[in-house]
């Protein structure tokens, strides 16, 4: 099956793809997903709007120019309190467990201590999702039939982007809560507009940071780098700039386009999304491999 067609079928994701792609560009968004498993709301302990706290709601309609712009979009259907994209295949908490874990389990990343693992014990604000334990199988069903799928779909893109372009940037779409959260130093204080995180320059080179960083000022935002977001898993994972491969990981504040305490689009949603198209478009008329 090709990736095209992958929004025709019955998957954990949906690719949107351009009629003909034009751009070493392809964008993803790990956390937009919002159709939430029945048992999965019967077995947690928090109502839906809480449930909802870990969702980075309408990152996907932010950057749905870039289908028109050349670039194909991905972007997960299942939410991130189910299952986490942005996270090693297997980064989990024993404590959530009935049992013990295999011995390649990842118990010790500073995701998993806050709660935040592929299989999340919190919400973003840190509430409890679960009413009692898990089995491991669960985990690995959710593994094995939303994050292996949508990884699967999202090299396939870099893959075949690499192989026609000879180079291919990944940028991997989030958005972040106005204040900090469980995970952050800045826990309590206030954001700037974005977040822009290569990994301290590791992921991309470093002149598509640069590109973004102005492109962005330049529409007004305020904008920092690899504080308090360096990149996730995506961004550690697929960027290799020696190999041609330049992933930058974009963090957006929410109050920006959204109310965040009932989900509602905000009033200056289309402005934002507007903004967010000049660097689309920038990002496309962009060679990482030119000297």
């Amino acid at each position: 099956m090709s990736i095209a067609a992958a929004a025709t079928e019955d998957l954990p994701y949906e690719v949107l793809a351009p009629v003909r792609q034009t751009a070493p560009l392809v964008f993803a968004s790990p956390h937009s997903g919002d159709i939430y498993p029945q048992d999965f709301v019967a077995r947690s302990r928090l109502d839906m709007r809480t449930l909802r706290r870990s969702e980075d709601s309408y990152v996907d309609e932010l950057f749905a120019a870039a289908p028109g712009l050349g670039a194909p979009l991905i972007r997960a259907l299942f939410p991130r309190a189910y299952v986490d994209p942005n996270r090693e295949p297997y980064e989990l908490d024993p404590a959530m467990f009935d049992g013990p874990l295999p011995s390649f389990v990842n118990c010790n990343s500073s995701r998993v201590a806050a709660g935040l693992g592929t299989v999340a014990r919190v919400v973003a604000n840190g509430e409890a999702i679960y009413r009692g334990k898990l089995s491991f199988a669960e985990a690995e069903q959710r593994i094995a039939t939303c994050y292996r799928p949508y990884h699967g779909a999202l090299a396939e893109l870099v893959t075949a982007t690499q192989q026609r372009f000879g180079c291919a940037m990944l940028i991997d779409c989030h958005s972040m809560p106005s204040t900090g959260g469980p995970m952050d130093r800045d826990s309590g204080a206030g954001r700037v507009d974005i977040v822009l995180g290569d990994c301290h320059g590791v992921s991309c080179d470093p002149r598509l940071t640069d590109l973004a960083d102005r492109i962005l000022r330049a529409e007004g935002f305020a904008v920092q780098r690899n504080a308090p977001y360096s990149g996730g898993f995506t961004t550690q994972h697929y960027g290799r700039p020696a190999d041609g491969v330049h992933t930058l990981q974009i963090e957006i504040n929410r109050a920006l386009y959204m109310n965040e305490f009932n989900y509602e689009r905000g009033k200056d949603f289309a402005v934002v999304r507007r903004r967010l198209t000049k660097l689309i478009e920038a990002l496309a008329a962009f060679d990482p491999s030119a000297p």
